[in-house]
């Protein structure tokens, strides 16, 4: 039963209706666990419809959230482009708080919802406002990429944002357009020195990292691969350099996805959050996954319940201030008018430059 007493009934008719995402996730969800999320993911269903409210289901979402009760699934900022576009007037972030504040920068006009307020980032909150701030008075003149993992505060002191996926072309664009030899990429430390080894432009970075990508090293893969030579390998650039080099491939949660229901690998491992996975998974029923498994608790703070009570009461709404927004908006603008990149970041180049230093901050 949920908090405010909505009964978990599952009828012949919520089996019917919610037959399609039970196709998706029964691989991953036992039928004791779906006889309780089926009625709920039908209600939040039509709760969407009553209040003309869209779900952005980020991939570290479970699958009952992603497959179940999403209206648009993938990265952050593909989410909060996506919902920029659509005519919704409520959003509901399936994610976390600067994924949220992002979805308000890019649409303004639509009252946005985290069902959870304590999902935060460790990423984001490595840096602030005021640290962008002092790194420009110490490196003057120098652009300010930074990534799209960063609260609205910081997005403000940013000249222009960056993906995973993107980086290394926002990078060269950036010194291109100010005519330097070196730009500061922040917050993500690993992503930075992942980026150099692809560029000549010097890179200033910032001692922020993820707490799930963090924690994977290369003595990992290669045991995972000396236990399953068959297998190939997918990291996530936010993961320290050492794991890329010993991994078969790495690019961003859209490139992993792109190359598993593309190439259609026999099995693979994926080294990022537990279920991007299971999500993966859902589509690419001829692989097998192999699981090392770092969880995000912020992610996981996000549940069915809490998106059913978001959507019941109100809460929680994400704000930001005008004026940060108008210029967090700037600087995610400039980005997304960029010409898309020949192709994906897949940051090969660490297998062949292992010696490319980063000044850290």
């Amino acid at each position: 039963m949920a908090a405010d007493g909505f009964q978990f009934a599952f009828t012949p008719e919520i089996e019917a209706l919610t037959l399609p995402a039970w196709e998706k996730v029964k691989r991953h969800v036992t039928p004791m666990e779906w006889r309780l999320q089926a009625p709920l993911i039908a209600e939040i269903n039509r709760l969407k419809r009553e209040k003309n409210a869209v779900i952005l289901a980020h991939n570290y979402m479970t699958p009952e959230i992603f497959h179940g009760v999403g209206d648009f699934v993938g990265d952050s900022l593909a989410l909060a482009k996506e919902a920029a576009r659509c005519d919704a007037a409520v959003i509901v972030q399936a994610g976390v708080h600067f994924m949220a504040e992002t979805s308000k920068i890019l649409s303004p006009e639509k009252r946005v919802l985290i069902p959870d307020l304590r999902a935060g980032c460790s990423l984001a909150s490595s840096i602030t406002g005021a640290d962008v701030r002092l790194i420009k008075q110490r490196y003057p003149g120098l652009p300010v990429v930074t990534y799209v993992n960063t609260t609205a505060d910081v997005k403000a002191e940013t000249d222009i944002c960056c993906t995973s996926a993107n980086a290394v072309q926002v990078v060269e664009e950036a010194a291109r357009l100010w005519g330097v030899d070196r730009v500061i990429l922040i917050p993500d430390e690993f992503l930075a020195r992942n980026v150099a080894r692809q560029t000549d432009i010097g890179i200033i970075a910032w001692k922020g990292r993820c707490e799930v990508h963090e924690r994977f090293n290369a003595a990992d893969i290669l045991e995972l691969k000396a236990a399953y030579p068959d297998a190939e390998v997918l990291a996530h650039p936010e993961c320290p350099a050492e794991v890329l080099e010993v991994s078969d491939f790495a690019g961003s949660t859209a490139a992993m996805n792109d190359y598993v229901l593309k190439r259609k690998p026999k099995r693979v491992v994926l080294i990022t959050e537990c279920s991007m996975a299971d999500n993966v998974a859902a589509d690419a029923v001829d692989t097998e996954f192999v699981r090392p498994c770092n969880l995000c608790p912020h992610m996981k703070r996000i549940s069915l319940e809490n998106i059913y009570e978001a959507l019941v009461h109100d809460r929680y709404e994400v704000t930001v201030d005008p004026a940060i927004a108008e210029r967090a908006r700037l600087a995610v603008q400039r980005m997304v008018d960029l010409p898309p990149p020949a192709k994906p970041a897949r940051y090969d180049l660490v297998k062949a430059r292992h010696h490319v230093d980063v000044e850290l901050i």
